[in-house]
């Protein structure tokens, strides 16, 4: 599988590329795989430029594995605005579920950031952040949307 690894604020990630879509992102500083890849090429400006602070929307072609559930809780999170937040409870009830389940489904998130598991919050705080640095770089995130003060 073609993949790319990139530096980033929040640590080194590793863009993966199958079929032609995007379907995974991860933490790690891999050996890049099929660096020909203008896919890949495209999904490391797109987040070079988001956490420049010059893009809020990325658009690239995503293929995220996981049940129909969990993509059902992606795609709801696809929906929140940049720099906006929504608790758990919000996403359950656009998608007729649970809070709990639809927290499983972030924390299974297979392309973070891109899909934006860190702008789902508890009702009462933050919640949890399955990426590396957890609610460290959670907060890295929202901060750098404007969706949280600055430190």
């Amino acid at each position: 599988m073609p993949s790319l690894s990139i530096p980033s604020p929040v640590g080194p990630l590793t863009i993966e590329e199958q079929a032609d879509k995007i379907v995974a992102i991860s933490w790690s500083n891999g050996a890049s795989r099929g660096n020909d890849s203008p896919l890949l090429d495209e999904a490391a400006r797109q987040l070079a430029a988001y956490f420049e602070g010059k893009l809020s929307h990325f658009d690239l072609p995503l293929a995220p594995a996981g049940s129909p559930f969990e993509k059902r809780v992606w795609a709801a999170m696809q929906q929140i605005p940049y720099g906006e937040t929504r608790c758990y409870g919000d996403l359950a009830a656009a998608i007729g579920s649970a809070p709990r389940a639809v927290g499983g489904a972030c924390g299974r998130n297979p392309i973070p950031v891109v899909v934006p598991c860190h702008r789902v919050l508890a009702k009462g705080g933050m919640g949890g952040y399955s990426g590396a640095g957890g609610l460290d770089t959670k907060r890295t995130l929202l901060r750098l949307e404007g969706a949280l003060p600055a430190a």
